[in-house]
C-alpha cells in the first residue's frame, strides 16, 4: 500500500499522481545519457559551492539510478573526499519496535491501523570510498547497502529493523534517544518538482512508495522527543534542510505536482541547467 493512499490521499489525487509518473516516466526515457551526465555534471558544479552542503556534515544523499535523474556519484565521492559524514538510503522491513511505536502514535502497521509502509527507509553511513565503491547494485542498478553490514555502520533512526541491526554497536550512536544523529542536509531523488506561488516551497512527487516521506515524520518526531529529553542542551539541534536534485525536465509549471497535506515539502532544488532555485530567498527579493 502506498503511504499517500493510507495516509488519507483520495482515489482521485492517487490516480493524478501516478499519471504524472507515467508522463515523467516517458519523458526521461527519452533522455540520452550524454544529456544526463552533462546535466548532472551541472549540478555537482553548483552543490559543491552551495553554502548549505559547503557547511554541512552530516549529509544523506540518494544513490541513483544508472538513468532518468541526476547521477550521484560525483557528489558521493566529493563530499567523503571533504570529510563529511554521508548517509545513504537503507531499506528493510519494519521491525516489531517500529510496529509497536507506529501503533501507539497512530502511524503503525497492525490490523488496528495497517499505515507503515511494508518496507521503511532508514539512513546510514558509509564508512569510506572504497565502502562505497564496495556496494552492490541492486535489480534497478542502484547501489546498495548490503543488510549484512548495517551493524557496523551509524544510522540516524535505527529503530526498527526486523533483524534487530539497529542494536549494534556501529548504530548506538543513532538509536539513542540521548545522542540523536541528526543530520544537516538531505539531497532528495524525485519523479518531478513544482514551485508553490503561494507557500514559497518545492513540491515533490516521489516514485509513489513513501520512504522519503516516511522517514521524515519519523525524523521530526525523534528529534522533537530529543528536545524534549534534553531541553537544557548546550547544541540546539539544527533544522535539517531538504533540497531536491533534478534534470531541467523534471522542473514543472506551478501547480502541476499534485499533493496533499502530507507531502513533505523542500526548501530548495538544484537542477540541471546548474540553477539553485530557493523561493523563500526569491520572494524576499
Amino acid at each position: 500500500m502506498l503511504l499517500q493512499s493510507a495516509l488519507g490521499t483520495t482515489p482521485a489525487l492517487a490516480a493524478a499522481k501516478q499519471q504524472l509518473r507515467q508522463q515523467m516516466k516517458q519523458r526521461l526515457a527519452s533522455l540520452p545519457a550524454d544529456a544526463v551526465a552533462e546535466q548532472s555534471a551541472a549540478v555537482f558544479r553548483a552543490l559543491v559551492r552551495f553554502p548549505p552542503f559547503v557547511d554541512a556534515r552530516r549529509v544523506a544523499v540518494f544513490l541513483s539510478m544508472p538513468a532518468a535523474e541526476v547521477q550521484t556519484d560525483a557528489i558521493v565521492r566529493h563530499a567523503l573526499a571533504a570529510g563529511k559524514q554521508v548517509f545513504v538510503p537503507y531499506l528493510h522491513k519494519p521491525g516489531p519496535n517500529l510496529l509497536r511505536a507506529g501503533t501507539e502514535t497512530g502511524t503503525g502497521t497492525d490490523s488496528t491501523n495497517p499505515y507503515v509502509p511494508p518496507r521503511v527507509m532508514d539512513m546510514v553511513q558509509l564508512h569510506d570510498a572504497a565502502d562505497y565503491e564496495a556496494l552492490a547494485r541492486d535489480r534497478w542498478g542502484i547501489p546498495s547497502v548490503a543488510p549484512s553490514s548495517v551493524h557496523t555502520r551509524c544510522r540516524v533512526l535505527g529503530d526498527g529493523d526486523e533483524s534487530g541491526s539497529g542494536s549494534g554497536s556501529g548504530s548506538a550512536s543513532a538509536s539513542s534517544p540521548a545522542a540523536p544523529l541528526s543530520l544537516d542536509l538531505i539531497l532528495l531523488p524525485g519523479v518531478a518538482f513544482d514551485v508553490d506561488p503561494a507557500t514559497r516551497r518545492v513540491h515533490r512527487c516521489g516514485h509513489g512508495r513513501g520512504f522519503y516521506d516516511y522517514f521524515l515524520q519519523r525524523y521530526a518526531l525523534k528529534m522533537a522527543a530529543s528536545s524534549l529529553s534534553e531541553p537544557s542542551s548546550s547544541s540546539p539541534l539544527r533544522p535539517i534542510q531538504l533540497y531536491g536534485l533534478a534534470l531541467t525536465e523534471q522542473l514543472l509549471p506551478a501547480h502541476s505536482v499534485p499533493t496533499d497535506p502530507h507531502d513533505q515539502p523542500l526548501d530548495g532544488l538544484i537542477t540541471g541547467d546548474g540553477t539553485v532555485v530557493i523561493p523563500e530567498l526569491e520572494s524576499q527579493t
